[in-house]
């Protein structure tokens, strides 16, 4: 099969979960009637030899590295739309999916993964990923969620502490541990040769970053890693989102830089002036980027300005005593 880049984007109608498996699962696409929905996913040439996968709403993406040494793919979408990436990778390649590389934590990125160890998948991720594997699971978006602990099938079976590299189908592909940033187990995957970045969860291009602090994400490290991303990308480079249409280049990672730090810097000095967290909300220091950023009701402004905010330094001690000593 002839695995040269394609350069159009083709979308995918296919089935899903049979309905009582999906009525089990978190994210069910279950029309009026509870029969499944049928979801179109877009498979889109990024560069050399490197293909996503992404659905109508942007989430979750995954990488593809399709060739003789079968295929790599970074992250593997939730649970019930397993079937929608299988039927994507058939459309780039036949030969069988050898790795799955988990890029973080949340259920979006590792929901595959049982269905790819059932295939003969090897999955690998961060040893902080495999660790949070043993417990329940927590998205940060509208204010928190909490599910049940993942199954046994999907934890990565191989973790790494710093790096690891795969050479399979002709391309050189670091995986690596960026600053606590999402959670404390980013990893980004570089695919050398063909000069494509994909950066999980840490970088996203429809709504402000995610800082996942109950699993160890941090703004500081959030602005290390994108720091990070921006010092390895070049004039052609190929940026993958997490999260967003399409993919990006290194100017798009300086764009959402650019803002992460602004916000910090103006949040940082209304706590030098000693407001407190419900005026900093009020005072709205993300308004320039809210219209671009902060249109996702179940993460915007109200969501990032205390995180922010309490990270900064900000609290009861910053307000100003009135009156006595």
């Amino acid at each position: 099969m002839n695995l040269s880049p394609r350069r159009t984007a083709w979308s995918l109608t296919v089935a899903l979960l049979p309905v009582p498996l999906l009525a089990l699962l978190p994210g069910t696409l279950l029309g009026a009637s509870g029969a499944a929905q049928q979801v179109a996913m877009k498979v889109i040439p990024v560069q050399g030899n490197v293909y996503m996968l992404q659905t109508p709403a942007a989430g979750g993406n995954v990488g593809v590295l399709p060739g003789p040494d079968g295929v790599l793919l970074v992250d593997d979408q939730v649970p019930n739309l397993v079937q929608s990436v299988l039927e994507g990778v058939r459309a780039i390649t036949d030969e069988e999916i050898r790795f799955v590389i988990n890029t973080h934590v949340h259920i979006d990125h590792y929901g595959g993964n049982e269905v790819m160890a059932d295939l003969g998948a090897t999955i690998l991720a961060h040893e902080n990923v495999r660790k949070k594997m043993f417990r329940g699971h927590h998205a940060p978006r509208n204010g928190g969620s909490y599910g049940a602990q993942p199954p046994e099938g999907a934890r990565q079976i191989l973790t790494f502490s710093d790096a690891v590299t795969f050479y399979m189908n002709g391309e050189e592909v670091r995986v690596f541990l960026v600053p606590r940033a999402h959670t404390d187990g980013d990893s980004y995957v570089y695919f050398v040769d063909s000069d494509v970045l994909h950066t999980g969860d840490v970088f996203r291009t429809n709504m402000y970053p995610i800082i996942d602090v109950y699993n160890g994400g941090s703004v500081a490290g959030i602005i290390a890693a994108t720091e990070t991303a921006i010092a390895l990308s070049g004039p052609n480079t190929k940026v993958i989102p997490g999260h967003g249409e399409g993919f990006t280049d290194r100017d798009g990672l300086i764009e959402v830089l650019d803002m992460t730090v602004d916000i910090r810097d103006t949040i940082t000095e209304m706590i030098a002036s000693g407001m407190r967290l419900e005026e900093v909300l009020a005072a709205r220091p993300t308004a320039k980027y809210d219209e671009k950023w902060g249109q996702v009701s179940s993460w915007n402004a109200k969501d990032i300005v205390p995180i922010f905010y309490y990270e900064a330094g900000g609290g009861p001690s910053n307000v100003p005593r009135r009156g006595g000593n």
